[in-house]
């Protein structure tokens, strides 16, 4: 028997399928854009990700020559804060603002200014547009006929799997992206639910990430060929089954993610209410994975892919040839604003210092490094709070090349820990391998699931000249932080 991961990233979904021994038969990924709207509006259309699961599903069945009826259970994960908002009949009536737009400023500003003590302590993070609460006032003010279509607001794995099975909740981790929703009472908030002027009547049930939703749809059986009881599980948020995923399942260890976006996360049984730190419960009850992020990580190179042309491959054999620095230039990451340590959605993306002798492995070299770069700023602020991270397992797409983890190693001069699955749609299928009863619960699956295979040590030289780096680096964001902030 087997068992079904699928995860909607920032750029793409991938399906992973697991089978009993915990072995990993065979992957699939397809690739959806996300849509640009004037300078700072981020959409991704739902239907793009229900169109990419089923081509997902498709490929690691004809991959792995399996029938469909030896599937035994599913799971779907996506990117919290991005909310799908439906109409009587379930349909979309726009795009999904994503997590990293930011046009609702203003929105921002209102809710610091009249409820931001509030906010924090029943929500444990401080406004942002990266949350879902201000993203759907300004659809409100913004998109009112959108607006008055809306019955029911759903968020992105919960919509599809909707698809799949008809159901309408959803689990306490990904409401906690929502800004709704209240950690202590572990329900949707009726005073901030009732500023967009909805009600709990008009939002998914809350679960927990293992509970069986339902079953599939006759349609979906027959089109993939699942039995009709294949046990379908509510799932959780990307970076919770990341987590799990990369082995982090007890307290004080750590993983680095080199994905969309970038993330330090520490495993820990309490939470860590703090204006820069992120707040999320983990999968295994009682702990949490509290973390620091850049807004755009690995999403930085693949700009520099859509919009210059190449491949990831390419840069890296480029890269090797430039020196630590890159000659002079440099790059700061904030094409969608960013969070830690500077929580400012007005910040810019640049590259400084170019000189007629830059070539383009030069431009590839500065788009990792400035990455590295964020990444120490997101490590220095843990320093600061007291939490020393001497190593932590790295995970995400940009994981997948050394020198880039190289560079992230010798900035940050900590031991990273690779290891052979640890993307989200893996962490997803070993849970729904719990549901299936191939693992009795998270430390079983880690246990016979996760392969280390190799670890990356930081070189002491090359630590120096990236922190010399890092003061220039620091230095240009201050100085350019006024401008766009004007």
């Amino acid at each position: 028997m087997y068992v079904l991961g699928v995860d909607f990233g920032g750029g793409a979904s991938k399906a992973t399928l697991l089978e009993e021994t915990g072995k990993v038969v065979a992957t699939a990924t397809s690739e959806y854009k996300t849509i640009t709207v004037g300078e700072n509006g981020r959409e991704q259309n739902p239907e793009d990700w229900y169109n990419a699961t089923k081509e997902n599903i498709r490929a690691v069945i004809n991959k792995s020559k399996i029938n469909g009826k030896e599937i035994a259970a599913l799971c779907f994960d996506a990117a919290t804060h991005t909310a799908v908002l439906t109409d009587e009949n379930g349909k979309p009536v726009m795009n999904s603002v994503y997590w990293t737009d930011t046009r609702s400023v203003k929105e921002k500003k209102y809710l610091e200014e009249n409820y931001g003590k509030e906010i924090f302590r029943k929500f444990k993070h401080n406004v942002d547009t990266i949350w879902t609460l201000p993203q759907l006032m300004w659809v409100k003010e913004n998109k009112p006929e959108e607006w008055k279509r809306v019955k029911r607001i759903t968020f992105a794995k919960d919509y599809v799997r909707g698809k799949f099975t008809g159901d309408f909740v959803t689990d306490y981790i990904e409401a906690e992206g929502s800004m709704l929703f209240d950690y202590d009472t572990m329900r949707w908030d009726e005073k901030f639910i009732s500023l967009i002027g909805i009600t709990e009547e008009n939002l998914p049930k809350i679960v927990t990430p293992l509970t069986v939703t339902g079953k599939v749809k006759k349609e979906i059986a027959e089109e993939f060929g699942f039995d009709e009881n294949v046990k379908v599980i509510c799932g959780a948020t990307d970076t919770a089954m990341e987590v799990f995923a990369a082995g982090a399942i007890k307290k004080g260890q750590t993983t680095l993610k080199l994905a969309t976006a970038g993330r330090i996360c520490v495993v820990n049984d309490k939470l860590a209410p703090d204006k820069n730190v992120i707040n999320y419960s983990h999968v295994i009850k009682g702990l949490y994975y509290p973390g620091t992020a850049t807004k755009s990580c690995a999403a930085s190179l693949r700009w520099f892919r859509d919009a210059f042309g190449g491949d990831y491959a390419e840069y890296d054999e480029e890269a090797k040839k430039i020196p630590v620095g890159s000659d002079g230039l440099i790059f700061h990451p904030y094409l969608s604003g960013e969070l830690t340590p500077y929580a400012n959605p007005m910040l810019k993306g640049s590259f400084t210092g170019i000189t007629g002798a830059h070539t383009k492995g030069h431009f590839a070299r500065a788009v990792m490094e400035g990455v590295a770069m964020s990444m120490k700023d997101c490590k220095d602020y843990l320093d600061g709070l007291g939490v020393k991270i001497e190593s932590a397992f790295i995970i995400g797409g940009g994981a997948k090349s050394d020198v880039w983890s190289g560079m992230i190693a010798d900035a940050l001069q900590i031991k990273l820990v690779k290891t052979e699955n640890n993307d989200s749609s893996f962490g997803s299928a070993m849970l729904a391998g719990i549901a299936a009863g191939f693992f009795k619960d998270p430390e079983e699956a880690i246990e016979k699931c996760s392969v280390k295979t190799g670890e990356i040590l930081p070189d002491k030289e090359r630590g120096e000249k990236y922190a010399k780096l890092f003061i220039r680096y620091k230095k240009i964001q201050k100085a350019l932080e006024e401008i766009y902030n004007a």
